[in-house]
């Protein structure tokens, strides 16, 4: 897809809230909310209007759920959609068909994914379905000039940047996972890509001015049920159903159990942050004794496949190992097993075969057990995810990598903590998080429900986390942007920020189209007599019920020449008083209220005072179709009481709520989008009167602690607020900062225009390209071999941490000596130009563990050997680094040909044939290819 500016909007297609499916006793309901922005001045038809093709480019032997419908509708017009549904709701089904389209009509797509194993996966798939398919990643290309690329989303942003002659052939871009925009370190790459696209695909705009569709669903085709399962307990307790309804009364036995078990409350964060750090410097033995008898639960109970998701790699295995005594597979499957593995490491060497993963690894999985995190060997994640999909697995433990590739649905999911490592801190898992990972279990069209187990002494509740921006500015992205003519970087900061002070601005203007409709005095004084009740909410002080007494117009001051009528809202030209409950005055005079003289409504179970209160139209919630009779004065307090006492007698005679004039048929509103906003609300109050909390007798009780729960949350949010200003302010000085570096260090001009060292820059995206271009121009690489070139650049692609103290050789105590030289002096430059940076720890950052490794590696030696040296270090994470190494190797040789040094180009393209063995385990192609 490819997103243009929002300029406006469009109401939603209509009719598609009522679409319903029924399965296994259970009615499922099709929600599906779809937007549009529309360019200034494009004439939009409405989708509803739509009349699909007679011959669709994809046809699908299952009838299309209502949101795949809205958005291949989308594709069809050529308009843009961005879809937002469940995992395994059927995304893929609509990028599939843009796929489909743009075969027929020999335009070419781009499906673009953050990772390469996905990008890999996806090349797969794709090219069984499609045929005309080829794969661009860092390291492989297949077909690049057929008409559907499957490329990592960096790929991409190269294209953009170098305005590739591709980019002008492309009608879509299907951006998958698009979630993980909000993701620390990869979120950036997709959103500047974003963001890029409608500028260096600027012929589209011009020829294709077309609308974005906005479609999202938060329909499940497998409902899921959420269990508990505490510590040390017997069996699961459900606290969420399919419905999703909290079941408290399971939540209360769980944690009660959970208690009893530990000897204290679970809600105490101290005692439980105490148990939980000392589990994790020494390892579980009574958690790894839990997860081997839920399993066994699961199992028994036939809910498997099932998917335990850690957030360790070494807790992963741990929990591997305890199920080793176990067995899940018949002598067939086991046989089925051993022939896929064997077939899959037939072309490694005989000595990489003899590696400890590979050999400890078949007899596990004959079990039907299985492993996956990101630091297993490359080939043996790819046997897994095979035998997984072919159901030889019953039993996966991994970790959340797991849940960002294909789709691999499991029956049961189980999570075995609610806290994670971030690479910072310690956090909790988040709602985003928890949501894509549960989303794994249940499998459409196979299993009736999903079950999703946590292993936990806390709660966790909440919606999907906001798609914020995780935009942030870098070297590379600002050379490469002063190289586009009339491109403003000051532009790129502020499309990063629009998105979330539109969805602000939508909610506003959805809240005051209610209030301008219903509140406008043509609709509302007719019903406004005195003792009609009405509900009050005065900004956020609800008075809940009151009664009128008297209506006027408010008069303009006679010391004003313009009335002052006519600067005012028609539902802020009239003034109601109302008789209402209210506490007593406030004689806080610093206190700022919603009313006049500091009235304040009551607490829930207080008493409190009958009071006239003054209010504006815009003031009211609702109207009741009662009245009740009003003495001819209310001067006296005892006159006020007999009146409140009448609204109390109404509100016992109706205990499920006072009757509302409906605004639509008592009060004659015609307006059309006032309808539409009716009718959610509609929808709200059913869920609200069908829940149980609606009768509780505890629900003032309640709702009095969820609304300072609520208060407290909005104060937080008000203050994320205001560091949200304050970092947009810090990016725009960040921006200038940068800038400054750029030209001190020689790498722009003074009038902003990109130097030689600039231009080599640009190329250099996979280490630091500040030190990178620095140490090529210093001259460093020149006398270096191209084994050692390559194990010093080994500094720039190892980030993980190593217990081992390692001193590098005396061959690079030079080179080493002037990079820390070099780096210091950027740091400096760094600090003088306004940058937070200390200088120890960015000299630090180049870490050296590795190069000797990548030393005897490019020497010859086997990956057996070079794992020797490196035995703190998982062979996944080892293989890692080296292919990033390869990556960045590419860019230095590409850097040397900007600056015409043919020698210094040779050399990094020696490295790099050296480093990339043909055959070795480490570069071994992908299964999948």
């Amino acid at each position: 897809m490819i997103l243009k500016p929002r300029q406006g909007g469009v109401a939603a297609s209509a009719g598609l809230d009522n679409a319903f499916e029924t399965g296994g006793g259970l009615e499922l309901k099709h929600q599906v909310r779809h937007q549009v922005a529309v360019p200034p001045g494009y004439n939009y038809i409405p989708i509803s209007q739509h009349v699909p093709p007679a011959k669709p480019h994809r046809e699908y032997k299952f009838e299309l759920d209502p949101f795949q419908k809205v958005s291949i509708h989308a594709i069809q017009r050529n308009e843009s959609v961005l879809v937002s549904a469940h995992t395994s709701a059927g995304k893929m089904a609509v990028a599939k068909y843009a796929i489909a389209q743009s075969l027929a009509r020999k335009q070419r797509v781009i499906y673009t994914s953050l990772i390469k194993a996905l990008s890999n996966q996806k090349y797969r798939e794709m090219l069984a379905e499609f045929g005309d398919v080829g794969l661009v990643t860092g390291d492989v290309t297949i077909n690049p000039s057929v008409t559907c690329l499957v490329m990592t989303t960096e790929i991409l942003r190269s294209m953009l940047y170098r305005s590739s002659e591709v980019m002008r052939e492309v009608a879509w871009v299907i951006f998958d996972k698009i979630h993980y925009m909000r993701d620390k370190e990869r979120g950036v790459v997709w959103e500047e890509t974003i963001i890029l696209l409608p500028h260096f695909a600027e012929w589209i705009c011009n020829s294709h001015d077309q609308p974005c569709h906005v479609v999202y669903t938060d329909f499940r085709p497998t409902p899921l049920q959420h269990y508990l399962f505490p510590a040390g307990g017997e069996g699961i307790y459900m606290v969420v159903n399919e419905k999703g309804e909290f079941k408290e009364s399971n939540f209360t036995k769980a944690m009660g159990l959970l208690q009893h078990e530990l000897g204290e409350d679970p809600a105490d964060p101290k005692s439980r942050r105490a148990k939980k750090e000392k589990s994790y410097k020494g390892g579980n033995k009574k958690q790894s004794s839990d997860i081997s008898r839920l399993v066994q639960m699961i199992m028994q109970k036939n809910c498997n496949p099932v998917i335990v998701f850690s957030f360790s790699k070494r807790e992963c295995e741990r929990n591997t190992l305890e199920m080793v005594k176990f067995k899940f597979s018949s002598v067939e499957e086991e046989d089925l097993t051993a022939n896929i593995f064997n077939s899959a490491i037939d072309n490694l060497s005989v000595e990489d075969r003899q590696l400890p993963q590979i050999t400890d690894f078949l007899s596990l999985l004959k079990r039907g057990i299985g492993i996956h995190h990101s630091s297993l060997l490359p080939i043996l994640k790819e046997v897994i995810e095979t035998l997984f999909q072919e159901g030889l697995i019953k039993v996966l433990f991994a970790t959340e990598t797991f849940s960002i590739g294909l789709n691999m649905p499991a029956k049961t999911v189980v999570f075995t903590g609610t806290t994670k490592w971030d690479g910072k801190e310690r956090g909790s898992l988040s709602s985003r998080e928890y949501i894509q990972m549960s989303g794994r279990a249940g499998r459409r069209g196979l299993d009736e429900r999903r079950i999703v187990i946590m292993m936990c002494d806390e709660k966790i509740a909440g919606q999907a986390d906001r798609l914020d921006s995780a935009f942030r500015v870098g070297y590379n992205m600002v050379l490469n942007l002063m190289k586009v003519e009339g491109f403003s970087l000051e532009h790129l900061l502020h499309s990063a920020k629009i998105p979330g002070l539109e969805e602000e601005l939508r909610k506003e203007d959805e809240a005051m189209a209610i209030i301008a409709v219903i509140a406008h005095p043509a609709y509302s004084l007719p019903f406004l007599k005195p003792g009609q009740l009405l509900k009050v909410q005065l900004e956020k002080l609800d008075f809940s019920w009151g009664v009128v007494i008297n209506c006027k117009k408010v008069n303009p001051p006679k010391n004003r020449s313009i009335p002052v009528l006519d600067e005012l809202p028609p539902y802020g030209q009239y003034i109601v008083d109302v008789l209402a409950a209210g506490s007593a005055i406030s004689k806080d005079r610093s206190m700022s209220t919603a009313t006049p003289r500091k009235i304040l409504p009551c607490t829930p179970g207080q008493k409190g005072v009958t009071l006239i209160v003054p209010i504006l139209l815009s003031a009211i919630e609702g109207i009741s179709s009662l009245r009740i009779y009003l003495p001819q004065y209310l001067t006296q307090s005892q006159q006020r009481e007999t009146v409140w006492k009448s609204v109390l007698e109404t509100h016992r005679r109706f205990p499920d709520g006072v009757p509302l004039l409906d605004p639509l048929r008592d009060m004659g509103i015609k307006d059309e989008k006032f309808a539409i906003l009716v009718k959610k609300i509609k929808v709200m109050e059913d869920a609200m009167f069908k829940s149980p909390l609606h009768s509780d007798p505890r629900l003032p009780e309640l709702y009095s602690a969820y609304a300072k729960k609520m208060a407290v949350r909005e104060w937080i949010r008000s203050l994320k607020k205001q560091i949200q200003v304050s970092q947009d302010a810090l990016q725009l000085d960040e921006l200038k900062s940068r800038k400054r570096v750029l030209r001190r260090l020689g790498f722009t001009t003074s009038a902003e225009i990109v130097d030689v060292k600039g231009r080599v820059a640009c190329e250099l995206s996979s280490g630091d390209e500040l030190l990178l271009t620095q140490l090529i121009f210093n001259g460093i690489f020149n006398t270096l071999s191209p084994e050692q070139c390559a194990a010093l650049l080994s500094c720039f692609v190892f980030d993980e941490e190593s217990k081992r103290q390692t001193k590098a050789r005396a061959e690079f105590a030079a080179p080493l000596r002037v990079m820390h030289e070099v780096a210091r002096r950027i740091a400096k430059v760094s600090k003088e130009s306004k940058l937070p940076i200390r200088e120890d720890d960015y000299v630090a950052s180049f870490k050296v563990e590795l190069m000797d490794t990548v030393m005897q590696w490019c020497k010859g030696a086997s990956f057996q050997d070079i794992k020797k040296l490196t035995a703190d270090i998982f062979e996944g994470s080892i293989i890692r680094v080296f292919r990033r190494l390869g990556e960045l190797l590419r860019q230095m040789a590409s850097a040397a040909k900007v600056i015409g040094n043919a020698e210094l180009q040779e050399k990094f393209q020696k490295s790099l044939e050296i480093l990339e063995r043909p055959g070795s385990v480490i570069f071994r192609p992908s299964l999948y290819l």
